[in-house]
């Protein structure tokens, strides 16, 4: 009996009822047998209704168990739903992401080849307009246009810039370069990026100041140092960068003419060490956009250098076909590397921060309307300035470093010269007219697209030094109705002056888009004063235009 009471015991307790109500406790013996998974059904047990003893239970059992046993996946339906869609974002991505530097490159190709283009026509007429005033007398009380100043401008220090890089002699640039050791060219490679970013990233706003300074209205108060002290800051400014570039093309050709192609994997591999500064960090949308825009100027400017390497290399061969073909696996393997970093990154960061692919057609969508808002007739920038601000895409340093390689390797002699010089200008002339054209027709396409036509006939918000933009609601809809015809309609008369009193900060819309909250979230943030921390931190995102390193972190 003291056995059978081991076994099983049965504790009779009265309810409430009167009844008697046994409960049966198993005994500590068989609690093993159960925590293993070896739960002995009605049709297992041993005629009489005893159970099995766990002499019974063997190691085929166990390993029966393990092979039979079964499990039900719809029974967490939603986490396995979410793993899926994770891994078609993954499949996406690519796609996606080649769409939006595919249109950014093109983006970027329109504002470089104004400089080679457009700009030299535009100054030409500033100087026509200039030495024929006395004619034409003035119109509105300035003598030029604020856009013609700025264009004089941006010309004088191309042309300044240009004679100064005469100066600098590349081939002992290369000597030099090509004399360090591969781990210091590594090192000075490294530095030559960030500074890179650093100098596109200030190079913006003293441009922008000089253009500022030289066309605010005389009848305010001074407050600046005056047009000559920034006049030199700029060219300054553009010289020193062109120089950067330079070395920065030396390096790349030095690791191109190497023997053993050491350098050149290491500068690859440099790449990769991106994915691990960039794929760990906690990114909202307004930050990958800005990664996105550094990652569409980097490669552009990567190619823009692989074209310098091919003519300086091909001028040492004087021209020989064959080597283009000794140059072309290894341009193609950095491409490759380029492409490979991008679509790797940008997928793990949307993966780890549960971003949508369709993110990508949102920017694509902002940067359009950048392009369609430069041609209404209340534009306040240029449309190359505002590819600069947006990307860090600077195209004045470039265009002049690229000028004194081609100028430099490229021997003009005889009429003949000269006429295939001219058809190639007019060749590029004619270049920048179709793409600006298709450009503009994919623009105004993505805009109305993402239902953004209205904003286009919204004024600018504006805003005092100091004070972050708001968002103006919008008081007219009957803009909504807006047919292609008004988006794409390119203004070619001068905007009207805006008298003022004081001097303004213009945000596009293109940044409310992407960065204000929407008008419930910012009743919402009225009534609880607790959110107005949260609102301040995306106020912060809406005014750093001119961020381009892409990983900043609020």
């Amino acid at each position: 009996m003291a056995d059978a009471a081991a076994v099983s015991g049965e504790d009779k307790e009265e309810d409430g009822g009167g009844k008697k109500k046994t409960t049966t406790t198993t005994s500590s013996a068989e609690g093993p047998a159960e925590t293993l998974g070896f739960y002995e059904s009605d049709s297992s047990r041993r005629p009489g209704g005893k159970k099995r003893n766990l002499s019974d239970l063997s190691l085929f059992r166990f390993l029966g168990a393990e092979l039979t046993r079964g499990y039900f996946l719809e029974h967490n339906e939603a986490k396995y739903k979410e793993r899926r869609e994770r891994v078609y974002t993954c499949l996406r991505i690519p796609r996606e992401l080649e769409k939006l530097m595919f249109f950014g490159f093109f983006l970027c190709l329109d504002a470089f080849l104004y400089v080679f283009t457009l700009l030299p026509l535009r100054v030409l007429l500033a100087f026509v307009r200039f030495i024929t005033l006395p004619c034409c007398g003035l119109s509105g009380g300035r003598v030029l246009q604020p856009a013609q100043v700025c264009d004089i401008l941006k010309g004088v220090i191309m042309v300044i810039c240009y004679f100064m890089m005469h100066y600098v002699d590349y081939s002992m640039m290369y000597h030099l370069i090509r004399g360090q050791s591969v781990i210091k060219l590594y090192i000075i490679y490294n530095m030559l990026e960030v500074a890179d970013r650093l100098f596109s990233s200030f190079g913006q706003d003293i441009l922008d100041a000089l253009y500022w300074t030289a066309t605010e209205p005389k009848e305010r108060k001074r407050a600046h140092l005056g047009v000559i002290p920034h006049f030199f800051m700029g060219v300054l400014y553009v010289f020193l960068h062109a120089i950067l570039i330079l070395v920065q093309a030396t390096t790349l050709n030095v690791a191109f003419n190497s023997h053993n192609k050491s350098l050149l994997t290491i500068m690859m591999s440099n790449n990769f060490v991106e994915i691990k500064g960039s794929v760990f960090k906690k990114f909202e949308k307004n930050n990958l956009f800005q990664m996105s825009n550094s990652d569409i100027k980097e490669r552009f400017t990567n190619y823009v250098l692989l074209l310098i390497v091919c003519l300086r290399n091909m001028e040492q061969f004087s021209w020989n076909p064959d080597h283009l073909w000794v140059l072309f696996p290894d341009v193609c393997m950095v491409i490759a590397s380029e492409i490979a970093v991008d679509v790797v990154k940008h997928a793990f960061i949307t993966k780890f921060n549960d971003i949508t692919a369709d993110v990508y057609s949102e920017y694509r969508a902002s940067l359009a309307f950048e392009l369609v808002s430069s041609r209404q007739k209340n534009a306040y920038t240029d449309y190359s300035d505002s590819v600069s601000r947006r990307m860090g895409f600077i195209p004045l340093p470039l265009a002049v470093l690229l000028i004194r390689v081609v100028t430099s390797s490229v021997k003009v002699q005889g009429v003949l010269a000269y006429t295939c010089v001219v058809l190639f200008y007019f060749g590029l002339i004619t270049l920048k007219v179709l793409n600006s054209i298709v450009l503009l027709g994919k623009s105004c396409q993505y805009v109305k697209d993402a239902k953004m036509e209205e904003k286009l006939f919204q004024p600018p918000p504006t805003c005092t030094p100091g004070k972050t933009p708001k968002k103006t609601p919008s008081k007219n809809k009957s803009n909504q109705g807006t047919t292609d015809d008004q988006i794409s309609a390119s203004v070619t008369s001068q905007p009207p002056r805006q008298n003022s009193t004081a001097p303004l900060l213009v945000q596009s819309s293109a940044d409310l888009f992407l960065t204000t909250p929407d008008a419930e979230e910012k009743d919402i943030t009225q009534e609880n004063p607790d959110l107005q921390h949260q609102s301040a931190s995306k106020d912060l995102l809406d005014i750093d235009r001119f961020t381009i390193c892409g990983n900043r972190i609020d």
